[in-house]
């Protein structure tokens, strides 16, 4: 510690904190000893304090430095002071299964951000801002819709036929919601992507995820705002053919199929200048729909603190986000709290109180997401959404125009849940025995859904074309669309789990050298839950939406089920090391599932892992740019007990089940019969839990006096006693099928890996460089696959999910062509030619070829930029993937419009050299209902993930009460390149277009400390 004094006359004192390194120590506490009289450093390390007394001792404190007391004296008015590293508190502490470890002695495969990363990105969804941060992590993005954006989490991608979503687990208690936790109460996320995750057993065969929650620390109450506000808009929309090219295009179609064109050049003319814009209308069906941006905002009160006694933390959070669509039915809100309670008791026992809630407010138009970009999609051009008079158009698919019913004109659909979680954790430090505690945690999770659904009828207007009033103006019928009897179906359910654990933990080192961890547990969980589901219909006054006011008749339905599901586990953790050089772990899990017959109901699944801290060595000193290597291996058994197939949960299989009605009725003399009891499955009291192997072998790093780290990992994993059918056993012609069995068996092989570099200048200009990837490549082994097909059309070998599709090699640009080359029955000029692989001269079902791809990436990466100068800050996070592709199903034609790529790159006798086939009619080509690689494209991505710019007011805030008031703008999915898939956003999951879009965020805030 440095200390430099200047003497003057005053009753204060000012100066500057700064580390070792000359950086400057923002927020560091500054305390009058004795007094509650203190202050916080600035965002360039300098203070100011009144002092109550002449004489006394100041006490400078910040995380990760040693304490410093130092004395002032009378007159004394300038303390400069420089804090020393503490180098146990730098221990980076990691997260892992029932606990934490120092990361230097962390010898299995797990990665982690801390909560600040996260929250730089305005995104509301917490898994969306996850991409491009943690190396083998992948995400693909389901939706954009608010309240429902979520995304596909893959951990070392995907090894599996059925479920292959991670275990989430919030502050201990496995099976919480990612995706709707408050980022601002996030403290850190770790990933257990290896044999660490065998703690968790018949749940962690597709790794972990592990999120842990902020807590109080001692110290005086800090009270933290924030509030910012968003514009978001789909990332990208695809180009629609105008009216006049949608005319040409129905024309070619006529041309080919020898009929008289239906659009005039005259037709055509005024589609083009718009001189009629009732008969001959050019709509862009996505700005009709779709408003140029859409609010969102958020704001968070936060309070913490605490004494040695008592620590709290304390989050309010508010957030709402709006719909794409003008006059939107869609919106969102969600209102959480949280309460993290941490007190001492004794000297030998404390007690943790943990209480969180959220409300979810979900508002829809009637109709899906789905349904309505399906009908933005297939609009026509030719068709108005509005007449020009401003009312709303015709009918343009099966009753709907999407202007009308993305908004509340139809009704509504209204879902709202209610989530509080409560944990409560008692610590016994056992004084008898040295380094032994018992730990006893509850948790209560209570959640209710109430979903309602009113279906009114709506008005939209058409006209003949012809029919004129004594003005001049065409004549519009009003027509009721929809239900003419108003319909509601109304859901409710109520869910409850609750879990159990008590953990005895023990912790010594012997000799100094010798470090001892063990953990063991047990922990019981169960699951209930109930729901009810209510539908009326013929409403006599839409003024009226509930049930009593629907008939009561043979549409009257009354249904309602309910769940119990429980788990029982064992498990334990047994940590050595030498030195802190020689590192050995052993986790198991003895886990009992409902889902399978009490013979096989248990299963153990064990893992074990070596760490060699290689740099303690003496022989290393000498290698002086690397100051720290560690060498890891790991294997282990985890398992999956919640076994799907078709998509369908497993779970009492072993039994005989019965339905109710639908398939089996009795009369009963009446007018409607009674429902009965009929088996709907045969038991198969076999099935048991999907087994993962798990091994992995990787190393840390740091380099140039710790400036650089990094980490590397290379997996092979293999999974086996996955459920499915057996499909060479019995020829398809007998017509019957084996039930399930677990016989699938797969392989995943790959690595991933982080560099980081930072350094200062100066000590004012800051900055940091991170570098992480991930490759997985998966393939099947082994799902007894039908004999008889030749090779290139086996799954077995190749990638999870990968297609089946006839190869195209071109376009046949003249009839010359055609007939120069095998090619299926009635391709003319302009088809797309598909391969002939087995060269047998003709096209048929054997020239598919099993494709190398699926839609879920191989490669996966990010970026991460962080700069810092005096009040200034810059954050950016680049973001990528490759190695999936995504088949393209646009529905065009007479049905609908076409893509204006399409529309570019066709075929036409005038233009036959181009990319593309000549127009088609929906599904009438052969190239358009038989799937081929003309539509399989490459999703590879590189994309501008987050940016954020950032700026902290100077010290002048501080005489306000202010310890800190930042400023920034910040923004989420802003550029995006995928050089072959330009049409629609490469991460969503859906190559038709004919879903929510992802969204692009233009985000400003501000936060304050007080």
């Amino acid at each position: 510690m440095a200390v430099a004094g200047v003497y003057a006359q005053g009753t204060s004192i000012r100066g500057k904190v700064t580390a070792e390194t000359g950086e400057s120590l923002p927020g560091v506490t500054i305390l009058q000893k004795g007094t509650t009289n203190g202050t916080t450093t600035d965002t360039e390390g300098n203070y100011a304090l009144s002092l109550s007394s002449s004489s006394g001792t100041l006490v400078f404190s910040f995380i990760g430095y040693e304490t410093k007391e130092v004395n002032f004296s009378a007159n004394q008015t300038t303390l400069n002071i420089r804090l020393e590293a503490d180098a146990k508190a730098l221990e980076e502490v990691v997260v892992v299964g029932y606990g934490t470890q120092k990361k230097e002695t962390v010898t299995g495969a797990v990665t982690s951000v801390k909560g600040a990363e996260v929250t730089k990105s305005p995104a509301l969804n917490v898994a969306n801002n996850l991409a491009g941060r943690l190396p083998g992590l992948t995400t693909v993005g389901s939706s954009g819709e608010p309240g429902y954006d979520g995304v596909r989490l893959r951990i070392r991608g995907v090894n599996t036929f059925g479920k292959a979503d991670p275990l989430v687990v919030v502050d201990g208690v496995p099976g919480r919601s990612l995706e709707r936790i408050d980022p601002n109460t996030i403290e850190s996320i770790s990933v257990l992507k290896d044999a660490s995750a065998a703690i968790y057993g018949a749940q962690a065969a597709n790794g972990v995820i592990l999120i842990t929650t902020k807590r109080g620390k001692t110290g005086k109450p800090t009270i933290t705002a924030s509030f910012n506000q968003g514009y978001g808009r789909p990332t990208r929309i695809p180009d629609m053919a105008n009216a006049a090219e949608y005319a040409t295009m129905l024309n070619e179609i006529d041309q080919y199929a020898g009929k008289a064109p239906r659009f005039q050049p005259a037709d055509i003319q005024k589609f083009q200048d718009g001189s009629d814009p009732w008969g001959h209308p050019d709509t862009d069906w996505f700005r009709e729909v779709l408003k140029p941006w859409s609010g969102q905002n958020q704001g968070n009160v936060s309070v913490s603190g605490g004494s040695e006694a008592m620590k709290y933390f304390v989050s309010l959070t508010s957030r709402t986000q709006d719909g794409f669509y003008f006059n939107s039915g869609t919106k969102y809100n969600q209102y959480d709290f949280r309460s993290n309670l941490d007190g001492n008791i004794t000297k030998n026992i404390s007690l943790g109180v943990d209480l969180s809630g959220r409300m979810e407010d979900r508002n829809f138009p009637t109709r899906s997401a789905g349904s309505i970009f399906r009908m933005v999609m297939r609009g026509k051009p030719n068709l108005p959404a509005y007449w020009p008079d401003g009312t709303p158009g015709p009918d343009i698919e099966y009753g709907d125009n999407p202007v009308v019913v993305s908004t509340k004109a139809t009704g509504y659909d209204r879902d709202k849940r209610y989530v509080m979680n409560s944990n409560f954790k008692l610590n016994v430090q056992l004084p008898w025995v040295k380094g032994l505690s018992f730990t006893s945690n509850a948790a209560i999770d209570k959640g209710v859904r109430f979903n309602k659904t009113f279906q009114t009828p709506w008005y939209l207007y058409s006209w003949d074309g012809k029919t004129m009033d004594a003005n001049g103006k065409p004549v519009l019928v009003k027509g009721k669309k929809g239900f003419e009897d108003p319909r509601l179906n109304q859901y409710m359910e109520d869910n409850l789990g609750i879990l159990l654990n008590g953990l005895l933990n023990y912790e010594r080192t012997f000799a100094t050298d010798h470090g001892f961890k063990f953990l063991v547990g047990i922990e019981r969980i169960t699951n209930s839950g109930d729901n009810f589901n209510a539908f009326r219909r013929n409403f006599t006054s839409t003024a009226i939406d509930q049930l009593f006011a629907g008939a009561v008749d043979q549409f009257t339905s009354n249904t309602g089920s309910g769940y119990n599901r429980g788990r029982l586990n064992y498990f334990g953790r047994a940590n050595y090391d030498f030195k802190a050089k020689y590192l050995a772990e052993f986790v198991w899990r003895y886990q009992a599932s409902y889902i399978f017959e009490k013979s096989s109901r248990f299963g153990f699944f064990p893992g074990v892992s070596l760490g060699y801290v290689v740099s303690q060595e003496n022989f290393w000193k000498n290698i002086t740019p690397v100051n720290y290597f560690k060498l890891r291996a790991s294997w282990g058994k985890t398992g999956f007990d919640e076994v799907s197939f078709e998509d369908v949960l497993q779970e009492y299989r072993y039994l005989t089940t019965y339905g109710l009605g639908g398939l089996a009725f009795v009369d009963n003399g009446g007018a409607n019969f009674n429902p009965t009891l009929y088996e709907n499955g045969v038991p198969n009291a076999n099935t048991t839990w999907e087994k993962a192997l798990q091994r992995n072998i990787g190393f840390d790093a740091e380099l140039l006096d710790g400036k650089v780290s990094i980490t590397a990992d290379y997996f092979n994993n293999q999974r086996s006693d996955i459920l499915w059918r057996r499909n060479a056993s019995i020829p398809l012609s007998t017509g019957m099928q084996l039930p399930p069995e677990n016989i699938g068996k797969t392989a995943n092989r790959g690595f991933d890996f982080n560099i980081d570099y930072k350094n200062n200048i100066n000590g004012d200009f800051t900055y940091s460089v991170g570098l992480n990837g991930g490759y997985a490549k998966n393939k099947i082994v082994f799902w007894d696959e039908a004999p008889g097909n030749p090779d290139y059309q086996l799954s077995t070998g190749r990638p999870i999910g990968s297609p089946l599709y006839y190869q195209a090699i071109g376009i046949f640009k003249d009839q010359a062509a055609v007939d120069a080359y095998p090619h299926w029955s009635g391709a003319r000029p302009g088809d797309v030619i598909f391969e002939d692989v087995n060269k047998d001269s003709k096209i048929d079902a054997n020239d598919r070829v099993r494709m190398p791809k699926s839609d879920i990436p191989t490669w996966t990466g990010g970026l991460n930029l962080n700069i810092g100068f005096k009040g200034f800050d810059f954050t950016a996070l680049v973001q990528g993937a490759a190695g999936a592709a995504r088949y393209i199903t646009t529905e065009s034609g007479e049905i609908g419009n076409f893509l204006q790529s399409f529309h570019d790159n066709r075929w036409t006798p005038e233009n036959p050299n181009a990319s593309g086939p000549r127009t088609f009619n929906r599904s009438n080509e052969y190239w358009m209902s038989q799937q081929n690689t003309f539509w399989f494209r490459k999703t590879d991505y590189v994309r501008l993930k987050n940016i954020e710019i950032g700026y902290s007011l100077p010290a002048f805030t501080q005489k306000w009460g202010i310890q800190r008031l930042r400023i920034y703008t910040n923004a989420y999915n802003l550029l995006t390149y995928s050089p072959d898939y330009k049409d629609f956003d490469p991460e969503l999951g859906s190559g038709s277009g004919q879903g929510y879009p992802l969204q692009k965020i233009i985000n400003g805030g501000l936060s304050v400390n007080f």
